[in-house]
């Protein structure tokens, strides 16, 4: 059964303004099942298997007039000499929707559109599901620890799947296929050890030579390794925070896995029960935190600006959300009680912003693991479950 996604309004808008339309992310977040369903009466073919791949390379034309009034292509990525008859066919017909484009290689597909497509399609991401959308797939949010550790595949919810053997799943084709796809990984045992290292970072700043050290390779090959993870839609780095951007580019960024579930995983965590007692829940949590203010953003169409925030002696702002001139500060706290020290670096940071001129416009939130929605000394106290209730744009 297909179930609806909150990203079908925007691809449905975006495909009524553009010829092409270009959907990318994870494996498995649903794009396929998404773009068939909101484009019904287009055609379909799948880049994957090699004899489709060859008729898109050795008849590009003839596949195209096969669908004169539309077409979704899937993982375009494996035929990207299309994307130039596609153009030839959108500059002698511009008639929006045409073309329907799903890739989950994000930094070759960007590349290839770049040079074929550019000012002819709209580009949007299709992550995993967000809690926005748990009520449309029937998925209980009785218990975060739960929540946590299944992570947000659709499949796995749509199909009532154990988390972790369809994550192992998932992990050994992504590592098996598509990190040679994506760059030339001799050592695949050494990269899945570099993304185990990885996992055990999430919501940590990211020391390049130690995590190299670490994974017994070069801090050129970890800098390589992660961007990777990138582009493959595992993980975000989120830069620091300065006024001074320049002073922003030289600190540390903050790593985020954007699925809980594969962290559980790559962590060896078995149950929820033993999440609930593990020394990384805080920063499963936060990273849980950072995934779904990022989907926000990315599931309706705009591009996230997610910050952190740290001093060598004071306060550090687990996720700040930049929009222009606006700030929001968020710290994630995966305890289901509030206490006051929750809330002593927004504190220390709502003076800091007090100092800076011009002074850039404030908004204080704090994400637990609890129940209720409170205003705590002008900071709004969201339970997990209500993450989505302001907006973070």
């Amino acid at each position: 059964m297909t179930r609806p996604r909150q990203f079908s309004r925007i691809a449905r808008e975006l495909a009524g303004q553009y010829p092409v339309l270009t959907v990318t992310g994870p494996r498995q977040s649903g794009k396929t099942t998404l773009c068939r369903a909101v484009f019904p009466d287009h055609g379909y073919i799948n880049l994957e298997p090699l004899d489709r791949r060859e008729f898109a390379r050795q008849d590009p034309r003839g596949l195209l007039a096969e669908h004169p009034d539309g077409l979704v292509v899937d993982e375009v990525q494996h035929a990207p000499e299309l994307l130039g008859y596609i153009q030839e066919a959108v500059d002698e017909d511009s008639r929006p929707g045409r073309f329907v484009l799903t890739g989950s290689q994000h930094f070759s597909l960007s590349q290839s559109i770049s040079q074929s497509l550019a000012g002819r399609t709209a580009i949007l991401q299709l992550l995993p599901l967000s809690l926005e959308e748990y009520a449309d797939f029937d998925i209980p949010t009785d218990d975060l620890c739960t929540v946590l550790f299944a992570g947000a595949y659709p499949r796995i919810h749509d199909r009532g799947l154990a988390p972790q053997r369809w994550l192992a799943d998932y992990l050994a084709t992504y590592v098996e296929r598509d990190v040679r796809q994506i760059a030339n990984v001799s050592n695949l045992s050494a990269f899945s050890n570099f993304l185990r290292l990885c996992a055990a970072r999430t919501a940590q700043e990211v020391n390049l030579s130690d995590l190299g050290a670490d994974a017994g390779v070069s801090h050129n090959t970890a800098r390589a390794w992660l961007s990777i993870l990138e582009t493959s839609f595992l993980v975000i780095q989120c830069p620091a925070w300065h006024r001074n951007i320049r002073k922003q580019l030289v600190k540390r960024p903050k790593l985020h896995f954007l699925d809980s579930g594969l962290v559980c995983h790559l962590l060896g965590i078995r149950s929820p029960d033993e999440l609930r007692h593990h020394p990384l829940r805080g920063a499963i949590f936060e990273s849980w935190v950072a995934s779904e203010i990022f989907k926000h953003h990315t599931h309706r169409g705009l591009r996230p600006e997610l910050l952190h925030y740290r001093e060598a002696r004071g306060a550090e702002i687990d996720i700040l959300v930049q929009n222009g001139s606006e700030l929001i500060a968020c710290e994630a706290k995966s305890g289901a009680t509030l206490h006051a020290d929750f809330f002593r670096h927004l504190e220390q940071f709502s003076e800091r912003m007090t100092l800076m001129n011009p002074r850039p416009t404030l908004a204080s939130r704090l994400v637990y693991g609890g129940d209720h929605r409170q205003r705590r000394s002008g900071i709004d106290c969201l339970g997990w479950r209500q993450i989505h209730a302001l907006s973070w744009r």
